[in-house]
């Protein structure tokens, strides 16, 4: 028994992983991680930055905007989710907001 459930972990594919920063946390149980991607330049080979937006499934609602987190892969949970929290890395200054400050 013990050999089939081995054998369906195993052939299942590796998920993919990225780490990167959350830029918006305000939809319940969704945050927005922007992931960066550093790579050569096909024709100038100067070092080029990318970021890409994911749209990753947070269920208990812990990732603040700033924090740096891991994500992963998963199935389709909504249009644009297909990403899930793992771990929050590290975590990002909590800064006031402005209007805060003013008082």
């Amino acid at each position: 028994m013990s050999e089939n459930v081995e054998n369906t972990v195993e052939k299942r594919g590796n998920r993919k992983e990225r780490v990167g920063e959350v830029i918006s946390a305000k939809m319940a149980k969704t945050i927005v991680v922007r992931v960066e991607r550093r790579f050569p330049h096909p024709k100038y080979r100067k070092v080029v930055t990318a970021y890409t937006k994911f749209y990753a499934h947070d269920e208990k609602c812990e990732a603040k905007a700033g924090d740096r987190v891991l994500i992963q892969e998963t199935r389709p949970l909504s249009k644009l989710k297909c990403w899930r929290l793992v771990e929050v890395v590290e975590r990002g200054e909590q800064i006031a907001p402005i209007a805060a400050e003013a008082k």
